[in-house]
């Protein structure tokens, strides 16, 4: 069976006698253990934590020169451009 994740790509899930042979594999292991669903639920998440606030993803178009300056700076610079057009706004007022 396949599965399809949110990125697109395409996974083979193990068949029922594979699935047996990797439980059996992993009984057998004196070193590693299945988790049950008790202990499953208790992991604590890792990698970033969710923001508390969150961004909208769009897409737009820059001029070369804005992209590259920005680019220059070093990592971070998509906040900066996001810095930058908040404090635009503070002296500009959207027009419709």
């Amino acid at each position: 069976m396949q599965v399809k994740s949110k990125s697109g790509r395409i996974f083979d899930l193990p068949t029922p006698e594979e699935n047996a042979e990797i439980n059996k594999g992993i009984a057998a292991d004196p070193n590693t253990y299945e988790l049950p669903n008790s202990e499953f639920a208790k992991l604590k998440r890792i990698g970033r934590p969710p923001a508390s606030t969150t961004k909208e993803r769009i897409t737009i178009r820059l001029s070369h020169e804005v992209v590259e300056q920005f680019r220059a700076s070093g990592n971070g610079w998509q906040i900066r451009i996001d810095a930058a057009l908040k404090d635009w706004l503070k002296t500009h007022s959207p027009t419709p």
